[in-house]
């Protein structure tokens, strides 16, 4: 592909990716600026830019009574996830392997959120928070584990079954998800599952599994069979040249399926809608407060909305070097 050398081609189109840019952020930034707002504030007829902020939404929103020493509560929970988010961006540099200290980051995290509820009088909305992150997390982890190792079979297999698999994935995943509603609420009707983590875990990884088979597989369709080859010379069989060899080099990938399965189980709504009636996850959870009558509501769901993107822009963040290099090294050649 040429490059593009005229400078008013360029411009026109860094103008129209300005613009997309800002059409994409600007409802976000309102949002936030709404969030910092009183009720009356918010519903007023002109809009206000200039104001007084207060944080009593995201107060009301997330805690019951405040901490006697609120600051220091923030201070310490800031250095702590900090500390964490450090070790995670540095995590090549540790003389383990960086699955593990990924998991130990994703332990010590939730284990820290766990236990705020039992010094910090917390609000229902905190756990519809954790409600999400053992979701997400199951769903990841479940779905990474599964992807992989099928994602790494269809890869070296060449026979015409590999073919009708992967095409009757892409089918089941083509469905609306309509479609897998009535069957999974019948099943945790009937299995008692219904309104548990493990039943929404189950369905989204049923839903997003050939997704991430088909990302996973494109991939490993990018390593050469001559590297575990190697190996098994040397006198690995293929499960410890999966897990010592080809896993260490596919960690790109394996992050950029997981931010994407991230995005897509963080985000759902219909499903958990229906097959949960009160461990809600957050997207359901903001619908609580958007669908008041009371004016006070818009704040609260501002703030809500706000609280529940920050956890994904931070992600997104910390790993964005590994998004790009796995996009780009696999993904979009597959």
């Amino acid at each position: 592909m040429r490059r593009i050398e005229n400078r008013y081609v360029l411009s026109v189109i860094y103008a129209l990716l300005t613009a997309y840019a800002l059409f994409s952020v600007i409802p976000f930034f309102w949002t936030t600026i709404q969030s910092f707002k009183t009720p009356r504030q918010a519903n007023s007829r002109v809009p206000l830019f200039i104001f007084e902020p207060t944080t009593d939404n995201y107060t009301d929103l997330w805690l019951k009574t405040i901490p006697d020493d609120p600051l220091l509560v923030v201070a310490v929970l800031v250095a702590i996830f900090g500390l964490l988010a450090f070790v995670g961006m540095q995590a090549r540099r540790f003389p383990f392997p960086r699955g593990y200290v990924y998991l130990g980051i994703l332990a010590v995290g939730f284990a820290v959120l766990w236990s705020i509820p039992g010094y910090i009088r917390t609000q229902t909305f905190y756990d519809y928070f954790l409600n999400t992150i053992i979701v997400t997390f199951g769903t990841i982890c479940t779905s990474i584990s599964i992807g992989c190792l099928a994602g790494y079979a269809l890869a070296r297999y060449s026979g015409i079954a590999g073919v009708i698999i992967l095409v009757t994935a892409l089918g089941f995943r083509s469905l609306p998800g309509m479609a897998y509603i009535l069957p999974y609420w019948w099943f945790g009707q009937r299995s008692g599952l219904y309104d548990t983590h493990i039943l929404l875990i189950i369905t989204l990884v049923a839903i997003n599994q050939p997704f991430t088979i088909w990302m996973l597989r494109s991939f490993f369709m990018n390593i050469p069979k001559e590297i575990e080859e190697s190996a098994m010379v040397d006198g690995a069989n293929r499960l410890t040249a999966f897990l010592s060899v080809i896993i260490p080099i596919m960690w790109p990938g394996i992050i950029s399926t997981a931010l994407f399965t991230l995005l897509l189980a963080y985000s759902d709504f219909l499903l958990v809608r229906i097959l949960t009636q009160s461990n809600w996850t957050l997207t359901v959870a903001i619908s609580k407060y958007a669908a008041g009558e009371d004016p006070g509501h818009i704040t609260l769901a501002a703030a809500a909305a706000v609280s529940a993107a920050v956890p994904i822009i931070i992600v997104v963040f910390i790993f964005q070097s590994q998004l790009v290099k796995g996009l780009t090294s696999g993904a979009v050649k597959g």
